[in-house]
């Protein structure tokens, strides 16, 4: 393998934005420390090694534009990096197939194409690019809800011998039989659903583990998110968000020597606020007692840029996958899916998981 890890991405929305260009933006200021990542390399990996070589949409907008130009594409919001400054780039973006793809809420936002061509023929043509461009890894962006095409893209590594990140909670890294699929086809897999570097699920996590390993008693939680891009509209379709809430519920109280019983957590997005735009809100509570039964509780507000959040860890992500392609090791890469990831296979405390990652970095 060469020396560039050649990505292909599945969406060209926000979240791809904002990586490429971030990276863009520490290439164009070199005097800048880059933040956001596990390490400045990994193996012999920067963050300059990126190439995104294809990318695959339903947008009527982005499809047969270049990558430099479909990311600026509505309704993405991310413009860190004006567009005349960013490269040009011969990768295309080309048709995926919709299948469950695209909510209610966010159709007319996103304005798929009208195609036509079948789902049978997408896939022979897609096949056909990600041979053509000699893609190693995919990286999925998909919306929330999308099992069905998360489904179609995980067979498609199968099929053309690519390591699979899935950003988002549909469970492939964490479903048994998948991760046997890639296991047998000796490919690494990285999921499912990405946490970001200080994101509301990391902070809910740690601070309940915290309360949890001082022997105090949590008798309930929750977290609230909101947010203003397409990624918190389409979630206001409430049967879109099924996984969503497992992870982001799961990722809670796997940190916890005892369960909460269901009733008392609620783990989950709240609502779309337009005027927020990338902008995502988290409130959060924990209620419990502590030495002669008295009571405490506390509440945390977090700001963050919802892009910003993830990038990095998506980088890892790539990054990890290519080092696992390197060594001849398939299947989930269990802690980097625990490390970088809501729900993966196998679930660690954040401490640990960094600890056995760092061990899979150096090899050991």
């Amino acid at each position: 393998m060469g020396k560039k890890i050649k990505v292909g991405l599945i969406g060209i929305g926000n979240c791809f934005s904002g990586l490429i260009q971030g990276i863009e933006y520490y290439t164009q200021n070199p005097s800048q420390e880059v933040i956001g990542i596990m390490h400045n390399k990994i193996g012999d990996f920067s963050i300059h090694d990126l190439d995104f070589v294809v990318g695959f949409d339903v947008g009527d907008n982005k499809i047969g534009k270049t990558i430099n130009e479909a990311i600026y594409e509505s309704p993405n919001m991310v413009n860190w990096v004006p567009k005349n400054k960013m490269p040009k780039t011969s990768a295309k973006v080309y048709e995926s197939p919709i299948l469950d793809g695209v909510g209610i809420w966010v159709e007319n936002k996103i304005n798929p194409i009208k195609s036509n061509k079948t789902d049978a023929q997408l896939t022979v043509e897609i096949k056909k690019i990600i041979k053509e461009t000699g893609t190693e890894i995919l990286v999925s962006y998909l919306p929330v809800g999308s099992e069905k095409v998360t489904q179609f893209w995980a067979q498609i590594c199968l099929d053309t011998n690519c390591a699979f990140v899935n950003c988002i909670p549909s469970f492939i890294a964490s479903n048994d039989e998948w991760g046997k699929k890639f296991t047998a086809k000796n490919l690494p897999l990285i999921g499912d659903d990405i946490k970001g570097q200080v994101g509301a699920t990391i902070v809910h996590r740690t601070l309940a583990r915290l309360c949890d390993d001082r022997g105090t008693k949590i008798e309930r939680t929750y977290q609230i998110n909101v947010g203003g891009n397409t990624d918190f509209l389409n979630m206001k379709e409430q049967e879109r968000l099924v996984s969503k809430r497992i992870s982001k519920t799961e990722s809670v109280q796997s940190q916890l020597r005892k369960r909460l019983d269901d009733d008392q957590i609620y783990v989950g997005p709240s609502d779309f606020i337009p005027f927020l735009g990338n902008t995502k809100l988290m409130f959060m509570r924990i209620e419990g007692r502590q030495w002669a039964n008295i009571p405490y509780n506390m509440e945390v507000r977090l700001e963050v840029d919802d892009k910003a959040n993830s990038a990095g860890i998506v980088i890892d992500a790539i990054r990890l996958a290519r080092l696992a392609l390197d060594r001849g090791i398939g299947g989930p890469v269990i802690s980097a899916c625990a490390y970088l990831m809501k729900h993966p296979p196998k679930q660690m405390s954040d401490p640990d998981a960094r600890n056995e990652l760092e061990r899979f970095i150096k090899g050991n």
